[in-house]
């Protein structure tokens, strides 16, 4: 109980502390937390969660797109069937997490760690790879950008 407690507190002083957040539904933000981390189906849409803990945060089907999410932490996270396309995960550990059928079309993952990551699936089109760390990542069926690919000279 108290290690939950914790756990909130700690993530609560890091999204209040952080800039404010723009997303459509604003109070997705809040239930994310009063709920200890699930936020399945949320609009979270622009939001700026950067530098947020969000280890084992369930965000399935969550609409997560144009966010700011550099420097997060979603180790273990269930993103399957959250939509990503164009946020900002630069510097993001991500290793772990299941990210199957998620669309992260044209997100900016430079620098970002998906060690062990699930990313079959997925929609990786368009999207900043530079630097990332894939190591033991599931990439079954995964749409990657063609330069990955080598189809781009």
């Amino acid at each position: 109980m108290k290690a939950t407690l914790l756990k909130i507190a700690a993530l609560s002083i890091t999204l209040l502390s952080a800039t404010p957040a723009f997303a459509q539904n604003p109070t997705h933000i809040n239930q994310l937390i009063e709920t200890n981390l699930e936020g399945a189906a949320c609009d979270l849409a622009g939001a700026d969660l950067s530098g947020a803990h969000l280890i084992g945060a369930d965000l399935r089907n969550a609409d997560l797109s144009g966010a700011n999410l550099q420097d997060v932490n979603l180790e273990g996270a269930d993103l399957t069937g959250a939509n990503l396309q164009g946020a900002n995960l630069k510097g993001a550990y991500i290793n772990s997490a299941t990210l199957t059928r998620t669309n992260l079309e044209g997100v900016n993952l430079t620098d970002a760690n998906l060690s062990f990551a699930d990313l079959s699936d997925a929609n990786l089109s368009a999207a900043n790879l530079a630097n990332i760390n894939l190591i033991g990542a599931n990439l079954q069926d995964t749409v990657m950008p063609k330069e990955m690919l080598g189809l781009v000279q």
